[in-house]
């Protein structure tokens, strides 16, 4: 009896102990996803959102699967989010995960070593992003793993397996490095900066892309010499410095009189710094400050330009601004580093103003009938530094018009000649302008519509993800932006492809009357996929709202929308390319338009009845 009762005893306590297991282990997914939300600084479409600290179960939370036994997180995929930050070391709490998929967003830094503590991944995505740095020889614990996507990078260094690697460690076999993921069938490292050797064992893998980068041997294609020099001389030089600190220690007392010399030399650079800048200050007073710009796009060059670059756009008074603005009380949106009023100027015409905390020029240059005009500037003392005035197209957003209101005056055809004229500004902004200018943060929110529903891009967003990035220094634009990153142009090209998916996000919102993302429909994109396979599908898409819709041009639309939101960036096309499918497949013409009116109009009374 004593030995049943204890038999009884352990196996409740073994009961115990399974049921107590699974709520650790789900609280380490907990704590591992909520370091990943605090690490993200940028979450544009509040992807994030429902990622509440206080729910200890993370399994509906957007972007994150579940196992159905114990509630593990399996799976996280958060791609084409324009996500920013770092990803931070606790990811590798994920123990159970199968899947990770975080491409397409702007994720910067280095790939954390300990994302090599998650045994069980199978498939690993961090393509299309700004991560630096050299790739983990960590990922060769990874035995499980299928597919590895890192490419469109800036990722440095030797591949860990190479012959130049000094990884170490090896399996059973006798595998170094990636030479250890034998189970790899698909890696992608193409488009960053990676140099030396290609390691051998890579042959075994079926479907491999090594393209643009700096390897010596090599047979695939590789990135001009010149990029690769930049980026091995500083590689070196960080090794070299590395090398230098372990094998060189100072005594103690040279030390001390280092540290000594140290402050006193930046006591006198204080003091005069503090001199000059009072000399500076008394001296702008009467003269007009400097800003920088970079004097060519294909060059990496800065020099110092004055006020000339606004020759030929107005000089507006503050004092005149606050009368067209109502003193600065008609706020049409702010964040914590821009504010956006609405005004009328004396000649009765609409404005934007944007005040900001830094010196920006870069819209003075751009001219083009879809894109919103820079009208003035102006330049004075606290608490407004430096303001631009912008036209402000009266009638709303096209969000609004396809969203918050019943979308009855926007029928088939108003749709797609808003589509050509925004495609139109962006081949403008992409391919006319030199160098190449990205909208920041391109969504139907950024498009503003005149009275005959003419579309304007307004880039708004544009000042405030350029100044609060850190670590910049304001007042000083590299290639036409702000950036501090080793080759602009890989950068720009990675803005460029965004802008292309945005516009096919766009095309969908304007087909579909749906939002990009809604608690009731969830995500568009993830949505049409299911009915851009196959062309019987395409109907589907289409707004209930519309009964006027040209089905061949529902075609084009659509083949154009498969292209933009193609998850490998490489592969979307350019806005030029673009523009001339749509112009080449979709009627505009007054006529077109003169028949829109009634029939907007027709429709509007039949959904009203």
């Amino acid at each position: 009896m004593a030995r049943l009762l204890g038999v009884s005893f352990l196996v409740a306590g073994l009961g115990c102990a399974l049921l107590v297991a699974p709520s650790e282990s789900a609280a380490d997914d907990v704590s591992a996803l909520l370091a990943f939300k605090k690490a993200i600084f940028e979450d544009p479409l509040a992807k994030l959102s429902d990622w509440n600290s206080k729910d200890e179960n993370p399994c509906g939370w957007t972007g994150v699967g579940c196992s159905p036994f114990d509630s593990r997180v399996v799976t996280l995929i958060l791609d084409h989010n324009t996500l920013m930050g770092p990803i931070p070391k606790g990811i590798g709490k994920l123990r159970n995960l199968i899947m990770l998929n975080l491409s397409t967003n702007q994720l910067d830094g280095p790939i954390p070593i300990e994302i090599g503590d998650m045994p069980k991944i199978s498939k690993l995505d961090l393509r299309a992003n700004r991560l630096d740095g050299a790739i983990p020889p960590e990922i060769g614990n990874l035995t499980s793993l299928t597919e590895l996507q890192l490419s469109n990078n800036s990722l440095t260094g030797t591949i860990p397996g190479s012959n130049d690697s000094s990884m170490v460690s090896t399996n059973r076999d006798g595998q170094i490095g990636l030479c250890r993921l034998t189970q790899l069938t698909d890696m992608d490292l193409s488009y960053n900066y990676l140099a030396g050797d290609v390691p051998t064992c890579f042959t075994q893998i079926r479907r491999l892309s090594l393209v643009g980068n700096c390897f010596e041997n090599n047979d695939t294609t590789n990135r001009p010499d010149n990029q690769c020099e930049n980026s091995q001389k500083g590689n070196e030089s960080s090794r070299v410095d590395g090398n230098q600190q372990k094998s060189f220690q100072q005594p103690l007392w040279l030390l001390i009189l280092e540290v000594i010399t140290a402050i006193s030399l930046l006591t006198v650079l204080t003091l005069c710094t503090i001199a000059g800048l009072r000399r500076c200050k008394a001296r702008s007073s009467r003269n007009s400050g400097t800003w920088t710009r970079a004097i060519s796009w294909k060059e990496n060059t800065v020099i110092s330009i004055d006020d000339d670059l606004l020759a030929n756009v107005p000089k507006i008074s503050r004092q005149e601004l606050a009368e067209a603005c109502e003193d600065f009380s008609n706020i049409i949106g702010s964040t914590h580093d821009t504010v956006v009023y609405k005004g009328t100027m004396k000649d009765g015409s609409e404005i934007a103003v944007v005040s900001l905390s830094a010196s920006v020029v870069e819209m003075a240059r751009l001219s083009h009938e879809n894109v919103a005009k820079m009208v003035g500037y102006s330049k004075e003392s606290d608490p407004f530094s430096r303001m631009l005035v912008f036209q402000y197209p009266p009638n709303g957003t096209l969000y609004e018009h396809l969203h918050d209101g019943e979308g009855y005056q926007l029928s088939w055809p108003r749709r797609m000649k808003i589509a050509l004229n925004i495609a139109r500004a962006l081949r403008y902004l992409h391919t006319e302008m030199q160098p190449p200018f990205a909208v920041a943060a391109l969504t139907s929110s950024s498009v503003y519509l005149t009275e005959d529903f003419s579309p304007k891009i307004i880039d708004f967003e544009r000042w405030r993800a350029l100044l609060t990035k850190p670590g910049l220094s304001s007042g000083s634009i590299v290639n036409g932006s702000f950036n501090n990153i080793i080759d602009s142009r890989h950068r720009r090209f990675m803005d460029i492809q965004a802008n292309t998916f945005a516009f096919g996000v766009i095309l969908l919102e304007l087909i579909s009357g749906r939002a990009p993302v809604s608690k009731d429909t969830g995500d568009l994109v993830d949505w049409a996929r299911k009915h851009l396979d196959q062309t019987e599908e395409f109907i589907k898409l289409v707004d209930p709202k519309l009964m006027n819709a040209n089905h061949e041009n529902l075609g084009i639309v659509c083949n154009v929308v498969n292209l933009c939101i193609d998850a490998e960036p490489c592969r979307r096309p350019s806005m030029n390319m673009i523009t001339a499918i749509l112009e080449e497949g979709i009627d505009t013409s007054p006529a077109t338009v003169l028949r829109d009116s009634s029939l907007a109009w027709a429709e509007a009374e039949i959904a009203i009845s």
